[in-house]
């Protein structure tokens, strides 16, 4: 059997926690695949049906879906992979392999996500779009779940920006769902990516949607809701993102309309009111009045303790001795790698000795 196709069976689960666990157990997906019966009941949260089904799993053919990697020039980052999202390794139930068409970076661990009801107001249409746009002209990667309305605006909006957009969809990357998003999945895969836990080919289920909202939150550092009802995918996000310890921000709108009633409700219950990005970039740490700016592309020959310290920095201060304990490094080689990666842009330097990511 090869790697690739075991990733992929293990893919077909569509149980991240269980799967997570029994890489944990076993060491491999080969290792998994290959292990009996009574062997994988034993592992925890795992019933006899389903170590049956996992030992079935097996000899199962994964051709189309192998073949359909290649066709679309699909991509996948596994749980073992050192690119995967730091932020969606943090929440409870991280998918095991991630189907990307495009391409994930690490600076878009800075990332917003908008999102908002299907058929939005030309209000909620304007709000979405120019705050995806100023978010996006400053660095920030916006995620969003590609369906109409609000969340088909907050992408084009980045795009159209040169920004870097993700698109989280509840079905395979391969299947354009809606099917008037075609051309933009095909853009964002260019500066940015399409991505989905499900395998290939996988349909547009409606009980999927709810599932891969938790991955539009995980991937984010904060969600902001641009109209919705009171029920509806753009609140449930809202919900596992408070679970995820995420800011929730709200666009607040006309009282006398249905879509506002999700925000409000956001609003009375403490998320943030936001009436541009500002607000956000506010909440964040950044500098409202620093100009919009290219991208800093980060250096292929940066030395190992430099990496260290610039996947230790957020965007929130964070002092030099704190740095020093977390990446083990003395403070010779810290203060060094400070001061070239602050030479390079990288990173700024904060009052109380502390520094910060630059984006």
């Amino acid at each position: 059997m090869s790697d690739l196709g075991n990733w992929v069976r293990l893919a077909k689960l569509e149980a991240p926690r269980k799967a997570v666990a029994l890489l944990e157990h076993f060491g491999s997906p080969e290792d998994v695949l290959d292990a009996d019966v009574q062997s994988l009941a034993a592992v925890e949260n795992v019933s006899k049906p389903e170590a049956e089904r996992i030992h079935r799993m097996a000899g199962e053919p994964v051709d189309k879906e192998l073949a359909a990697l290649e066709k679309n020039n699909i991509a996948i980052i596994t749980w073992r992979d050192p690119n995967y999202p730091q932020n969606l390794r943090t929440i409870f139930d991280p998918p095991v392999v991630l189907f990307v068409r495009g391409e994930i970076h690490e600076e878009d661990r800075f990332a917003v996500a908008i999102i908002g009801t299907r058929r939005p107001s030309e209000y909620g249409k304007s709000m979405a779009m120019s705050i995806s746009r100023d978010l996006a002209e400053r660095c920030l990667t916006i995620v969003s779940g590609g369906a109409r309305g609000i969340d088909t605006v907050a992408h084009w909006a980045a795009v159209n920006a040169g920004g870097r957009t993700i698109a989280v969809l509840g079905c395979g990357v391969d299947v354009a769902y809606p099917s008037e998003n075609r051309d933009l999945y095909d853009k964002i895969s260019r500066n940015g990516a399409v991505i989905s836990e499900y395998v290939p080919g996988t349909r547009p289920d409606a009980w999927r949607f709810p599932v891969r909202n938790r991955l539009i939150s995980g991937l984010s550092m904060g969600v902001l809701v641009v109209e919705s009802k009171l029920s509806g995918g753009a609140m449930i996000t809202a919900t596992i993102a408070a679970e995820h310890g995420r800011d929730v921000w709200a666009v607040p709108g006309s009282a006398d309309s249905s879509v506002s009633e999700g925000p409000h409700r956001l609003i009375k219950e403490g998320a943030k009111l936001v009436e541009s990005a500002d607000d956000i970039l506010e909440e964040m740490g950044i500098e409202v009045e620093t100009p919009a700016k290219q991208p800093k592309a980060v250096p292929d020959n940066l030395t190992p303790e430099q990496k260290l310290i610039l996947q230790a920095l957020d965007l929130q201060p964070k002092h030099v001795d704190q740095i020093i304990a977390e990446c083990r490094l003395t403070p010779a080689a810290a203060n060094s790698s400070l001061t070239l990666l602050e030479m390079l842009g990288l990173i700024r330097r904060v009052p109380g000795n502390a520094y910060v990511r630059a984006i």
